[in-house]
């Protein structure tokens, strides 16, 4: 988009990293939570292999496709 990024932008950036940065060593900043619990994974985990389809379970447990195979790629 531009070529030259203003010196304000490029200090408030650093700023930002510093921030985050003294965040995670308190243990405030830890990211997004998991979308699915211990149980709900196995229990993913052993319909897919029982050959329910993949739709569907996402559907049951609430999370989108993508998010199922990001836990069965995780975990193969």
């Amino acid at each position: 988009m531009w070529e030259f990024e203003s010196p304000l932008r490029h200090q408030f950036k650093e700023r930002q990293r510093e921030g985050i940065t003294l965040a995670k060593q308190k243990g405030v900043y830890k990211g997004r939570k998991k979308a699915l619990s211990t149980e709900d994974v196995e229990q993913l985990k052993a319909r897919v292999a029982a050959g329910e389809v993949k739709a569907k379970v996402a559907r049951d447990l609430g999370i989108s496709r993508e998010t199922l195979y990001q836990y069965l790629r995780a975990e193969a």
